[in-house]
């Protein structure tokens, strides 16, 4: 059976993408002019229209406040890049959160406008979200952004729209352990898919059945070795951790995000760089 290959720079035998979503001031409220309140909500409370759950938009307010530093503080002390999957809304709303991406030098994917389903989206508006998305990410950050992560859901036409918007990569897709090329959507112009994970995405904290921050741990540090492990045996893989500022940012949380990153930093073995920085290594391989 063919295996899938993928060389990193210097010998590394495992890539580690730190994916950070930003969502907090972009989700759905009726004080932003939307039917219903957000329904992604620790709470576990949702009400009918036109109810607002002013508890779970602190909660979400609670990423920024306190989960924002504490991560940035971890990766200061590991001297880790990190992608940033930014809501554009959130980071207009949060402009010191854009600065502390930006003085770091890490990238800002973009996660959309809102945070909000665009697969319900007609063709025009959809392409005007990646638009604005785009132009407020830039202005937001100082730098274009080259990824795009949709809310869970996207529609046929969102690669296409993409690749003509200029995007170099696509997250939304969770076939494989490493990038590969989508070049029948636009010939000539293949778009990189960069396979992300759900199993190690702090979400399974924050969802029914939910895991204890013990749980994840382990889960993160299993997922990790098997597949150095796998480098190791010559087949170089890709490790996606997506984070949540609302969810590992909590005090009771954080030191598991802790734990995995000091578990990394013992290996001498793995490239823990930004997904644009795969993005490109990726299509230099493969094109």
């Amino acid at each position: 059976m063919n295996r899938e290959r993928m060389e990193w720079p210097d010998g590394a035998v495992c890539a580690l993408s730190i994916v950070i979503n930003v969502e907090e001031g972009a989700e759905q409220s009726p004080a932003r002019g939307d039917r219903t309140m957000e329904p992604v909500d620790e709470l576990g409370v949702f009400a009918k229209p036109p109810a607002r759950s002013h508890g779970n938009e602190s909660n979400y307010l609670y990423g920024i406040k306190a989960g924002a530093p504490r991560l940035i503080d971890l990766l200061d002390r590991h001297g880790f890049e990190a992608s940033w999957a930014a809501a554009a809304a959130s980071l207009e709303a949060h402009p010191a959160l854009a600065a502390a991406i930006t003085e770091r030098g890490d990238e800002p994917i973009s996660h959309g406008w809102r945070w909000v389903h665009q697969f319900r989206m007609s063709e025009a508006e959809e392409r005007a979200f990646i638009d604005q998305a785009t132009a407020s990410l830039t202005a937001s950050c100082g730098v274009r952004p080259t990824g795009w992560l949709s809310r869970y859901l996207h529609t046929e036409n969102t690669r296409r729209m993409l690749i003509e918007a200029g995007y170099d990569y696509h997250m939304d897709d969770y076939s494989g352990d490493v990038p590969f090329l989508d070049s029948q959507t636009v010939p000539g112009r293949p778009l990189v898919i960069l396979p992300y994970a759900l199993d190690t995405n702090d979400m399974k904290m924050w969802t029914h059945p939910a895991l204890t921050p013990r749980q994840w741990l382990d889960y993160a540090i299993d997922s990790f070795d098997w597949l150095y492990a796998e480098g190791l045996a010559g087949l170089p893989r890709m490790m996606s951790l997506g984070l949540h500022l609302r969810i590992i940012g909590r005090p009771g949380r954080i030191g598991a995000l802790a734990a995995f990153l000091d578990h990394v930093a013992r290996h001498d073995r793995v490239w823990v760089t930004t997904r644009g920085a795969i993005a490109r290594h990726a299509r230099a391989q493969l094109a």
